[in-house]
């Protein structure tokens, strides 16, 4: 059965590699490379911080190429979805026929509304392979099927910046305060995978500094050892 070629929006994170693993289980498509958002200046992937020789440790590690929006630092909307229609426009270059994004998010509707209504206004459609899921479960899921990775962000106004460095494991999700979604799933934190079955080979990730930004993230530098 010839399969339907996609993008992977990749953070980094956990969920994105966990929705990589579903979709190269699945019989419907064929995840052709990453779409990665970076931090003009920063150079680093947007939100989660993450370095880009980390970034491109992770692409090798799959056997993806990755396809880079690039962006300033606080972009609008408008910014935004600029970057993201050049880096389609660049992909589908590439890949003719390609017209759909895979992203790893769970539950919040309007983050999902507000991708497809950008996706749409450039002739693309999303996908959600882990959609809808029960978080605990998914997370217990994740790290029974082998997926390594440690908190690289952590908005403290939802989680104390303690946890920021920390392996997303057994252990850090009974220590999680009730209300903190285990798959930080309302931006409660961000990782950066290491490890896992999609992944050839793990990364042997160094920690650095734990930074206090916009007097609320704090950001945990990783490099590659």
């Amino acid at each position: 059965m010839v399969k339907t070629p996609i993008l992977l929006s990749w953070s980094g994170g956990k969920d994105a590699a966990w929705a990589l693993h579903r979709l190269r289980w699945s019989e419907g498509f064929e995840v052709v490379g990453l779409l990665t958002t970076v931090t003009e200046g920063l150079e680093r992937v947007a939100m989660h911080g993450i370095r880009r020789d980390v970034l491109q440790a992770q692409a090798e590690a799959m056997d993806l190429p990755l396809v880079e929006a690039r962006q300033p630092r606080h972009p609008d909307n408008s910014t935004y979805e600029a970057a993201m229609g050049a880096a389609l426009a660049q992909a589908e270059g590439r890949w003719p026929g390609l017209r759909h994004v895979a992203f790893g998010d769970l539950f919040l509707a309007d983050v999902r509304a507000f991708r497809d209504a950008m996706l749409a206004r450039q002739g693309w459609l999303g996908a959600y392979p882990l959609w809808d899921s029960d978080t605990a479960a998914l997370a217990q899921e994740m790290q029974l099927g082998g997926l390594k990775a440690r908190l690289c962000c952590v908005d403290t106004e939802q989680l104390d910046a303690g946890f920021a460095g920390r392996e997303w494991d057994a252990g850090l999700l009974d220590a999680l305060p009730e209300g903190v979604d285990p798959c930080g799933e309302r931006g409660e934190f961000h990782t950066c995978v290491h490890d896992g079955p999609m992944f050839k080979a793990p990364l042997h990730l160094v920690e650095g500094e734990t930074v206090l930004r916009d007097e609320r993230f704090a950001f945990t530098d990783f490099t590659l050892g």
